[in-house]
């Protein structure tokens, strides 16, 4: 029996590793015994505090985390992100401790690749990059070698480039693991400025874009596209919405 292909799942802010698994439930469902799909919590706690002051754009519900409640005692219900951010977004409070986690998290098992939305995606990007050069971070290597082999793919579903120094170090100027960006045209969160940063990024990448907004499209053409690419990421995977070429208008 063959064994699943292994995928390390990274969610966004203010989500953790159990609202990221009952968001894309469908998804999960559709994937079958032939894939799985192992979720885990970011390591830092956002209390109340972190969310003064911020807009309706950036609410919970818009990022995709109306479950989530910061007075909680309920593990399953608190928001959790892999960094901080200053109001400039050039620097990542506790991303350090983040990739510590993860190092752990691969040293542990062994994944094909990994699947994040949002700062996840910016997580896992950066992840994949830093297999690829795991001694530009010294701290990452264990005994002095990488704690994992390089992912096989990434995907980054309404993704950015992480801010600051590490990042910038860990990326260079490009990263050559075969990654799926998937953008959303309306999505307001990231806009389409910040993920095509990331995107300028891969040598070696796909896009898919959707008509949503800040969310992992899971339509059944979506669910099956996705199956499909995990299971095959170097295969020729039809795209899910095929772009129509537009006809020009009859003369009135």
């Amino acid at each position: 029996m063959a064994t699943p292909t292994k995928v390390l799942m990274l969610h966004g802010h203010s989500q953790n590793a159990s609202i990221f698994s009952k968001r894309l439930g469908a998804l999960r469902k559709s994937m079958g015994k032939g894939i799985e799909m192992v979720f885990v919590d970011g390591p830092i706690v956002l209390l109340p505090v972190d969310f003064d002051g911020a807009s309706s754009t950036t609410s919970l519900a818009a990022l995709g985390a109306s479950e989530a409640n910061t007075t909680s005692s309920d593990p399953s219900t608190t928001p959790r992100a892999w960094w901080k951010t200053n109001p400039e977004k050039t620097i990542a409070h506790g991303l350090e401790d983040s990739i510590i986690i993860l190092r752990d998290i691969l040293q542990r098992d062994r994944y094909d690749g990994v699947f994040g939305f949002s700062q996840g995606a910016a997580m896992a990007a950066l992840l994949t990059a830093l297999l690829e050069r795991p001694h530009s971070y010294p701290p990452f290597l264990i005994d002095g070698e990488a704690p994992h082999p390089p992912f096989k793919f990434c995907v980054a579903v309404s993704g950015f480039k992480a801010p600051g120094p590490l990042s910038a170090e860990t990326f260079g100027t490009s990263y050559s693991t075969p990654t799926l960006h998937v953008i959303g045209r309306n999505d307001v969160i990231v806009i389409e400025e910040r993920s095509k940063v990331l995107l300028d990024l891969s040598q070696n990448k796909r896009l898919e874009e959707h008509d949503g907004g800040h969310f992992v499209p899971s339509k059944a053409n979506w669910r099956e596209f996705f199956r499909k690419y995990l299971a095959d990421p170097l295969g020729t995977v039809p795209s899910p919405e095929p772009r129509t070429i537009s006809q020009p208008a009859p003369d009135e």
